[in-house]
């Protein structure tokens, strides 16, 4: 297929973008790809390659922005019931720490999940992972966590394994054990953290190798932050997934900051997720490593807080600066990326180049997939948007709305209708 004329043609060429680099669209006007067997087999002006493709079959992308499939490099996509009354609890003022340590937030999401099967956990996932594909989601990495105990975090792993094969979004799988301490460890964080090491993790590890042998190994994440795991316990945590073989992922600095963003960048972790209250010299330290500074911007959006992350520092300090929807019940339940670029834009003073950059190339490379998937090059797998406007800045510009008019996964089209897709 040669899809032509495109009226913008964003490549994101040349790798993850650092620093002051952030925003390199790598712009064709008029442009053109050509798609193969799922890949990207040729980049370049549409003159070119209708003459160099003349029995190509076609699609014309005419006042169109071209431009890579949007990665969401941090979900908790997997649960089962909702917090609407929560909601209400914490626009009435009440602070979402304590709604945790009341047995709320993520206990009772746990609670809710802990009593699903698989196939309702599949079910209720479903329509979220639809919605994220038909606003533009090609990739999403997606979190257990509602578990908190070794059967039930299994079921979230083969439930998110199921989605993944039936789905055409992909999936990059995580598992997140400690992300709160459990209720049967209510006051002994210490013997929750020790269950996940001693147990937990190397369970998981056994169990990877029997029933997901072609899948590559899940990050393993955790809840660095006070009333969660404390520093000395995410890098318990971490150093053991990291001695078996796992990537990893942590939370960091949502509500204070003890040190969870150093912590990542100093054990080569992939992301460090979050950083809202993140120091200058933890920022100092992620600008020096290859570890991706994931921002959540519809958090504080959805806990009705003023403080996000500070993306200026970070784009000073060198950093890789990516962006996320962190779609979870609790706190921001969104399934749109381009609502993530608008409020970065707004709330963290990113320019439409730079936010497109941190949701496609950079947000890539926080799940370790930026070799093929987050731009469009030649060998690359052909994830693309077609776009309903013609200029890259009407993204950000407009919100509320889904710009997205076809989806192409893995050279496949897909025509978007309000809140669902069909094949082209």
């Amino acid at each position: 297929m040669l899809i032509h004329s495109a009226s913008q043609l964003l490549t994101l060429a040349g790798g993850p973008q650092r620093g002051h680099a952030l925003g390199t669209l790598g712009i064709i006007e008029k442009g053109a790809v050509v798609v193969r067997d799922e890949k990207i087999v040729a980049v370049g002006a549409s003159d070119e390659l209708k003459n160099a493709y003349p029995d190509e079959p076609t699609l014309d992308a005419s006042s169109c922005v071209l431009m890579p499939g949007f990665v969401d490099p941090h979900t908790h996509l997997i649960w089962a019931g909702d917090r609407a009354n929560e909601f209400e609890m914490k626009m009435g003022g009440m602070d979402y720490l304590d709604i945790l340590a009341a047995g709320g937030g993520i206990i009772s999401t746990v609670k809710a999940t802990r009593m699903a099967s698989m196939e309702t956990l599949i079910a209720q996932t479903r329509p979220r992972l639809l919605r994220m594909f038909a606003h533009g989601t090609t990739t999403a990495e997606a979190k257990t966590g509602y578990g908190l105990q070794t059967s039930t975090e299994l079921r979230l792993l083969k439930a998110l394994i199921a989605l993944d094969d039936e789905s055409p979004l992909d999936l990059a799988i995580t598992f997140l054990g400690a992300h709160a301490i459990a209720p049967e460890y209510k006051g002994n964080p210490q013997g929750y953290t020790d269950e996940v090491v001693n147990t937990m993790l190397p369970m998981l590890k056994e169990w990877w190798e029997t029933h997901a042998p072609r899948l590559p190994l899940p990050f393993v994440d955790v809840f660095c932050e006070a009333k969660a795991f404390d520093l000395e316990q995410s890098r318990q945590v971490l150093t053991q997934a990291r001695a078996l073989g796992f990537p990893l992922k942590i939370h960091a600095d949502e509500f204070a900051n003890i040190g969870g963003a150093s912590l990542a960048a100093e054990l080569g972790a992939a992301s460090a997720d979050h950083l809202v209250m993140t120091s200058d010299a933890d920022i100092a330290a992620l600008g020096k490593s290859d570890t991706v500074a994931v921002s959540l911007p519809c958090t504080p959006f959805g806990l009705a807080e003023c403080h996000y992350t500070p993306a200026r520092k970070l784009i000073e300090a060198d950093a890789i600066l990516a962006l996320a929807t962190d779609c979870n019940p609790g706190t921001t339940w969104n399934e749109s990326m381009q609502f993530v670029i608008a409020l970065a834009c707004r709330a963290m003073k990113l320019t439409p180049a730079e936010a497109i950059a941190a949701t496609t190339i950079n947000s890539a490379h926080a799940i370790r997939r930026a070799d093929t998937i987050g731009s469009i090059e030649v060998g690359k797998q052909a994830d693309m948007l077609i776009l309903s406007v013609p200029d890259y800045r009407q993204v950000g510009y407009r919100y509320g709305t889904n710009l997205v008019k076809q989806v192409i996964k893995r050279g496949r089209v897909y025509s978007v209708d309000v809140g669902y897709y069909r094949t082209a």
